[in-house]
């Protein structure tokens, strides 16, 4: 059972020592001042919206973008209602939206669904600047277009904005992932930028350049497209930038199950964006000497890989020692305990960052916002769970329900 102290310490050495630049970024958010931008000229967006049975909220997050205090005749709203079998297409063309609809139960997923939407806007003739991606579930601040045009039109080939929750109070799972996108917002992209270093996309909410397609079309269909795209433009020394002044809400999932299937999901895209992307990466980092490239790796590997490694050696030692060494597991469970302990204490701060600095942004009451401090450890253990299922299981891409249908003018305004 020694051993077993051992290899725990092992893995967290490594971790450490993989991660331990994110100290630096955390004092970078802290210390440094948020740049300011003033547009170079009014771009010319398309906005795309994959959606699947998402008629429940598709229309608030259309009205948020028609609200925007940027000149409409300057949006195009394009929407692809994919497999869908309730009224997201009526909804989506009551509210103001060109919708194409999509059937193909082969090609499933996000990617797929943008390809198609890419190709039928092509199809009108129209030509844009940029196009924004947003999921059916998010919610604009009226000023988000106007942010994010001033970072975009200076020279920028993607940008990311600010990604709260809007329903961040419903329990310890939603305040679990508002924590967790506002400290990837916050405190990874925000010092990113600031170093120069790129960006990484999460899913929803950014904006990026057609030329950045171009010879190639829509390319990324494996479960985690938005982080494959972002490899794809890293591994070709192109660049992420971070608008912290852009703010979008998003819906998370209240169930335990329905976010363990999320982010299983996740995982696996995870590994299969360094199967397929890893290789370039590398090349580029050894190369050109690409701390993105570095960035990029230690934030989707090490963490899903040395979990499993850790989750499976205790499980195996736990089964030995309850079959033929008992006498040692006081060893085995000071071992765990201590593992634990200081993994939660790591966790408890990472989160409390975050919560501290962007507590008037977080939309919850004083005493949600403190428990979700404790709890999001918990959440980020659960992650566990979901890794081995993402490596053992038999994961697919599978729409998540959304049902919280607030409109902008039902959340307090942002002063970002």
């Amino acid at each position: 059972m020694q051993t077993l102290s051992v290899i725990n310490f092992i893995v967290a050495a490594l971790f450490v020592a993989c991660c331990a630049y994110q100290a630096v970024y955390c004092c970078a958010r802290l210390l440094r001042k948020r740049p300011t931008f003033q547009a170079g000229r009014l771009c010319r967006y398309g906005v795309l919206i994959c959606a699947r049975n998402e008629s429940a909220v598709i229309g608030q997050l259309i009205d948020s973008i028609l609200a925007q205090d940027y000149p409409q005749e300057l949006l195009d709203i394009f929407v692809a209602a994919d497999n869908c079998t309730d009224a997201t297409a009526q909804v989506a063309r009551a509210h103001g939206a060109a919708v194409f609809e999509r059937q193909n139960k082969v090609q499933v997923g996000k990617g797929y669904a943008l390809r198609f939407l890419l190709e039928k806007v092509a199809e009108t003739g129209q030509s844009y600047d940029g196009f924004f991606v947003f999921d059916a579930d998010n919610l604009l601040d009226p000023h988000y277009v106007t942010e994010m045009n001033k970072v975009f039109s200076n020279g920028a080939d993607a940008v990311t904005g600010y990604r709260n929750t809007k329903n961040f109070g419903d329990n310890w799972i939603t305040a679990g992932y508002g924590l967790w996108f506002l400290r990837e917002s916050e405190y990874m992209n925000r010092p990113r930028d600031s170093f120069g270093v790129s960006c990484a996309v999460s899913g929803t909410g950014f904006l990026f350049s057609p030329s950045l397609l171009e010879g190639r079309g829509w390319e990324y269909f494996l479960l985690t497209e938005d982080l494959e795209f972002t490899a794809d433009l890293i591994a070709r020394g192109r660049r992420v930038a971070y608008c912290g002044a852009a703010v979008l809400y998003d819906e998370q999932p209240t169930s335990f199950s329905q976010s363990i299937i999320q982010r299983s999901r996740w995982v696996k895209g995870y590994l299969q964006v360094i199967a397929k992307r890893g290789g370039s990466l590398v090349r580029r980092m050894l190369g050109a000497g690409s701390f993105a490239c570095y960035d990029m790796l230690m934030t989707t590997l090490p963490a899903a890989v040395l979990t499993v490694c850790s989750i499976l050696v205790n499980s195996c030692m736990f089964v030995l020692g309850m079959l033929g060494a008992r006498h040692e597991m006081g060893i085995f469970f000071q071992s765990v305990f201590s593992a634990v302990l200081n993994s939660y204490l790591l966790m408890f701060v990472m989160g409390l960052l975050p919560l501290v600095t962007e507590w008037k942004h977080i939309h919850a009451t004083a005493r949600k916002k403190v428990l979700a401090a404790f709890t999001y450890p918990v959440f980020v253990f659960t992650f566990g769970i979901a890794m081995l299922l993402a490596v053992f299981g038999n994961v697919q891409w599978k729409p998540i329900q959304h049902t919280v249908a607030l409109s902008i003018g039902d959340l307090p305004p942002s002063k970002r």
